[in-house]
């Protein structure tokens, strides 16, 4: 989704609809009012569906790694989900721009099940790593499919409120999630969190899609513009095949492992100036700002969550339920943080409520690796990771908010994957660089795992994590609501 003004234009799909997504119907009554509760409680569902998933599977993952023997190995299990949904991403925004949003999110539903269904069958930890994979297309699929469905059905004015919803739709997730999740892997094991969560997928797609067809299906533009764009489809997978070739090097750590890096930063970079706003890597103002910053918040920010349970497992001998509950708190104050910014009051003071949310981000994956000291209470992460999702609700709900409104509707699925390209590619690329220093620094070791001998391996993924999430405080001062400079 791109951020421009949007532009109030005839789609071709049901006479009720147009293009900004309002329709003929009154938006009286909210995002729950008659028109939209169908589709609210249906696009809503789909993300309590994805929210389910990371809260239960990052619980799981400790010791899926652990009895895979690919703790080594534990980085790539994450970021190799956000190396495919970079393609997905991309996918996705050519077909609902082309074809409307239907097909692309119950494409990426099913992809998504699969994929979690390989993982739990996995015998082996690079098949698990290809199951999450698969999950990774399916997701990136589904959310640019969400973000066009936003676009199109909601007015401007609602806009805030469903996405304070999807914010929402986390808390119950981030409480049960972990919990649950703790509780199967312990008794039951860890391939069941895998398996168990498709059996949800069954609810999002009886109450979205057929919403979403009546109120947001069908292309949007040029009659007959239906074909994909194929060079940005050979641009995403370059980006794809660059930053895995890139995993590949930051886990190999040989001198051989140069080469594959060489080639994948020789893919990757110019693969990606191609498909994010020119001016990206400079913050230039307006959409490319908004762009970094999502990119800047979220990659610092989920490449220190991934490692808070293997630390408090390994460090602080923690069990997988109580290490994944740390984080439950920050399900909670993200949601908070996501209504505070979709109050009318607040809107006029949107790029001040980002810029005071980026240093709380900071804080928190700073405050984390503290509890590597042992007279530290191991409750010190619950509560520094309740402020910085904070700050993460104020952020990204905003980027969201602040693209959308930028974004004209032929653009809607371009921008939307451009954003959510740089969320995903950011993850990767930082991702593989903390798996890089963590294994550099023994933490991917046997030893380590079992005596908790290198703290230090840990420090060194939170504590430059932290320096990018404060660089982006400054990235929020470059937000003003103009194309360029």
């Amino acid at each position: 989704m791109g951020l421009t003004l949007a532009r109030m234009t005839a789609v071709e799909q049901p006479d009720s609809v147009v293009v900004d997504g309002a329709a003929a119907e009154s938006d009286e009554g909210g995002v729950l009012g008659r028109a939209y509760r169908a589709l609210s409680v249906g696009v809503v569902s789909v993300v309590l569906l994805i929210a389910f998933e990371a809260t239960a599977v990052g619980t799981a993952m400790p010791v899926a790694a652990r009895e895979l023997g690919g703790v080594a190995l534990y980085a790539f299990a994450f970021s190799g989900y956000f190396t495919t949904s970079l393609t997905g991403m991309v996918l996705a925004g050519q077909w609902a721009d082309r074809r409307g949003p239907l097909g692309a999110l119950s494409a990426g539903i099913g992809a998504f099940a699969g994929g979690l269904v390989v993982a739990g069958t996995a015998q082996v930890m690079w098949v698990f790593i290809l199951g999450r994979a698969v999950q990774g297309l399916g997701g990136g699929l589904v959310i640019v499919a969400l973000y066009v469905v936003v676009g199109r059905a909601y007015s401007e004015r609602l806009r805030p409120a469903i996405m304070a919803a999807f914010a929402a739709a986390w808390v119950v997730p981030s409480v049960v999630g972990p919990l649950a999740s703790g509780a199967v892997t312990e008794h039951l094991g860890w391939r069941w969190v895998f398996l168990g969560i498709p059996a949800l997928v069954v609810l999002p797609l009886g109450l979205a899609l057929p919403q979403i067809r009546r109120l947001a299906g069908g292309p949007v533009g040029v009659r007959g513009a239906s074909s994909l764009d194929r060079r940005r489809i050979r641009l995403a997978l370059a980006v794809s095949v660059g930053a895995g070739l890139l995993q590949y090097a930051a886990q190999d750590l040989r001198p051989l492992s140069v080469l594959p890096g060489l080639a994948g930063a020789a893919l990757l970079v110019p693969a990606t100036l191609r498909l994010l706003p020119r001016g990206t890597y400079r913050a230039a103002r307006g959409l490319p700002a908004v762009v970094l910053l999502r990119g800047v918040s979220a990659g610092s920010f989920i490449a220190a969550e991934s490692f808070v349970p293997l630390m408090l497992v390994t460090q602080r001998g923690l069990s997988p339920t109580l290490a994944g509950f740390s984080l439950a708190a920050g399900g909670a104050t993200w949601a908070l943080a996501s209504w505070v910014q979709s109050r009318p009051a607040t809107a006029p003071y949107r790029e001040r409520l980002m810029t005071f949310g980026m240093p709380l981000v900071a804080g928190a994956i700073a405050a984390a690796p503290s509890v590597l000291v042992p007279a530290v209470p191991v409750w010190v992460v619950a509560v520094a990771w309740g402020f910085g999702c904070f700050g993460m609700g104020l952020v990204i709900s905003s980027t969201s908010v602040l693209l959308l409104r930028l974004s004209a509707p032929e653009e809607a699925g371009a921008n939307s994957a451009a954003l959510q390209i740089s969320d995903a590619l950011s993850n990767v690329v930082l991702l593989a660089a903390a798996g890089a220093a963590f294994a550099a620094l023994g933490g991917g070791s046997t030893a380590a795992h079992t005596t908790g001998s290198h703290p230090a391996a840990f420090a060194v993924v939170f504590l430059p994590m932290a320096g990018v999430a404060l660089a982006g405080a400054w990235v929020t001062t470059r937000l003003g609501e103009q194309r360029g400079e």
